[in-house]
């Protein structure tokens, strides 16, 4: 079968939320997530792929969630968000907004900010897919059982072609994660950061 990537002018790596507050040991909600993406180098697996776009000259795209100081497009209903404002955590100006001093990101990538747990919902992501004429979305990303299997939801009910590298994406528990990639293998490709780089996203 042709590779489904081979065309990467209408490609797009999206790289989900790599941020102090939910990577870093420090961050808010780096109690559920660091250890196991440390464990399972999941920022260097996500980099390997990045590597890879770069290499390729694929796009690629860098989403953070948080919110204004104000807290003034904060959720105050939502039971994820809501809180938020409480405990003066996701705010964009601060450290713990900031991508993860280990990720490559670089002045050259698009960013993405978000203010709920989709990367499409009231962002700049759709025009930017619009306007490069995007045809397919690889995403890395924490957390696989929010943004990134809402993010890959809404782009195949789009028509966008998705592949999920499951092992540059993680969560808070392993459960969660393999059964996010379970659902999504419903209707994505799924592929890890090796199979990528190496061209052979098909197993």
């Amino acid at each position: 079968m042709q590779n489904q990537l081979n065309n990467n002018q209408n490609t797009l790596v999206l790289v989900a939320d790599f941020i102090n507050e939910i990577v870093d040991p420090k961050g808010a909600f780096g109690a559920h997530n660091a250890e196991r993406i440390q464990e399972d180098r999941t920022i260097e697996k996500a980099n390997h792929v990045i590597k890879w776009a770069r290499e390729s000259g694929i796009e690629i795209a860098h989403v953070k969630v948080g919110f204004s100081d104000n807290y003034q497009e904060c959720p105050k209903t939502s039971p994820m968000f809501g809180q938020a404002p409480n405990y003066g955590v996701l705010k964009l100006s601060s450290w713990g907004c900031e991508f993860h001093k280990d990720m490559d990101v670089r002045k050259e990538d698009y960013v993405v900010i978000k203010h709920r747990v989709s990367a499409l919902y009231a962002t700049n992501l759709e025009p930017l897919l619009g306007a490069k004429k995007i045809e397919r979305v690889v995403i890395c990303g924490v957390s696989t059982t929010y943004v990134v299997e809402a993010t890959a939801r809404e782009l195949h009910d789009r028509d966008y072609q998705v592949t999920i590298v499951e092992d540059a994406c993680n969560a808070a528990t392993k459960e969660g994660h393999d059964a996010s990639i379970e659902a999504l293998s419903r209707f994505c490709e799924i592929t890890t950061a090796d199979k990528i780089a190496a061209g052979k996203e098909k197993a």
